[in-house]
């Protein structure tokens, strides 16, 4: 075996080429960096603009320390990949955030719905052809942390609530809302939901199906849900609040269709109609209910008959949809913890970094951001037979985006005035990246 001779080059290289797509991204497809500067604006020092940039960035990585930004304070490369003029030390980047949260998280949450809709990034209907709408809870750990709005959470640990909307199969991120630990699901949920039904509404004209947990079975919800049935229709998780289920078991014996996937085991479902109040408005509401009844146990033995009853709300028409079509629409819903795991994992926002409320709630927004980016880069890039991948998916995970396409080694060459980025004769994924950043940049298939 040959022993290798370690030197240094000359030349200037970079291992996150990646960043020019998503710089090309920022620039063609939001106002995010003018916006940030007109609504933050510094008479000295870094721009907001830039600050913002910066950040997602380092995102885009899978980065969200801000001491991480020290090792690109000065890389030519970072600065002209995100089309920013300076890059912020971690103090200018923490500070700026401490200072300017608030002014700046209306501003990215409309970018993060702005790209989708001038990107035109695909939505994928379900198989009824309804666009889904997921909207779920889920708690972001910061044990051990004096951080403010740490508190304990439902899974029984210190930290976070993080509500997040995501739309299609691809699973756009449209709405992203940070919580103190120990608040209810529920708490100022109505306005969340108007807010992403409305963003929705912006980037598809296609019927929504929105699904939510039992932690959103509320009379506030379904009425405001049905206020919107021309666009919407929904399932909804019934919680069923310490309420004797027994009656339905009673009813299921007359009126469901009964299976039986295993001895001991059988399963009926049927639909009732029940009526729901709020604000002295009867709603009349299908509600699709599953009972369970087990004689025999998990270890094989017999016992006396034990029963779980299921629930579901919604507005689907018993005609058109059966009731295991609505329990099998609903069950798909848990694909959105996927979608929260790329983002607490494969972007490592699980740990949020700065000390402030505000500020980390700024962060989770530009997370979201950075999230549909780099999907974008995915459903773009990694799709098709261009690039020959692992499995034939309808979506590509955040992190094989950030390993297949961001970070990707080149050389950085000045020539003529202009930056060129030289990859290696073996890069498998050359001929994506090229025809990928091309096309951002509104050039033709034969430019270079």
């Amino acid at each position: 075996m040959r022993q290798f001779i370690i030197g240094q080059s000359k030349h200037e290289f970079t291992t996150h080429s990646g960043l020019a797509l998503i710089g090309q991204c920022i620039r063609r497809y939001t106002d995010l960096k003018r916006r940030a500067n007109i609504v933050a604006p510094m008479r000295h020092g870094i721009e907001s603009g830039d600050v913002v940039a910066s950040y997602i960035g380092l995102l885009c990585q899978g980065k969200t320390d801000y001491e991480a930004i020290e090792n690109f304070r000065d890389n030519r490369f970072f600065r002209e990949a995100l089309g920013i003029n300076d890059v912020p030390s971690e103090g200018t980047l923490r500070q700026r955030f401490d200072d300017c949260a608030k002014l700046l998280l209306p501003e990215v949450a409309e970018a993060t719905v702005d790209f989708l809709i001038k990107s035109r990034a695909p939505v994928s209907p379900l198989s009824t052809g309804h666009v889904g709408l997921d909207i779920d809870l889920t708690t972001l750990d910061n044990s051990n942390s004096k951080k403010e709005g740490v508190s304990y959470t439902y899974r029984g640990y210190n930290g976070y609530g993080a509500m997040g909307a995501y739309l299609g199969i691809e699973g756009w991120n449209i709405g992203m809302e940070l919580r103190e630990g120990s608040d209810h699901s529920q708490q100022g949920f109505p306005s969340f939901l108007v807010r992403v039904i409305d963003s929705a509404r912006r980037i598809t004209s296609q019927q929504l199906l929105i699904r939510l947990d039992s932690a959103h079975d509320a009379a506030e919800n379904l009425s405001l849900l049905y206020a919107r049935r021309e666009t919407t229709n929904h399932i909804i998780k019934r919680n069923w609040r310490r309420r004797d289920t027994m009656p339905l078991v009673a009813q299921a014996e007359s009126e469901a269709q009964w299976t039986y996937p295993r001895p001991g085991k059988r399963v009926g479902v049927f639909s009732v109609m029940e009526d729901v109040t709020w604000e002295k408005q009867i709603y009349h509401v299908r509600s699709v209910i599953r009972v369970t009844e087990r004689t025999i146990d998990k270890k094989g033995q017999l016992q006396l008959p034990a029963y779980e009853v299921d629930g579901w709300w919604t507005s689907l028409d018993s005609k058109g949809y059966d009731d295991q079509t609505v329990i099998a629409l609903y069950n798909d819903h848990g694909t959105s913890e996927q979608y929260h795991s790329e983002l607490k994992t494969d972007m490592d926002v699980e740990r949020l970094p700065s000390g402030k409320l505000d500020s980390n709630a700024l962060v989770l927004q530009l997370a979201a951001i950075a999230y549909n980016l780099l999907r974008y880069q995915g459903q773009r890039g990694l799709m098709g037979d261009v690039m020959p991948m692992r499995n034939p998916l309808k979506r590509r995970r955040i992190k094989t985006v950030i390993q297949e396409l961001i970070y990707l080694a080149s050389m950085v060459v000045d020539s003529g005035r202009r930056l060129k980025l030289l990859f290696s004769r073996d890069c498998p994924a050359y001929r994506v990246f090229k025809e990928l950043y091309q096309g951002l940049c509104g050039l033709s298939p034969a430019a270079s």
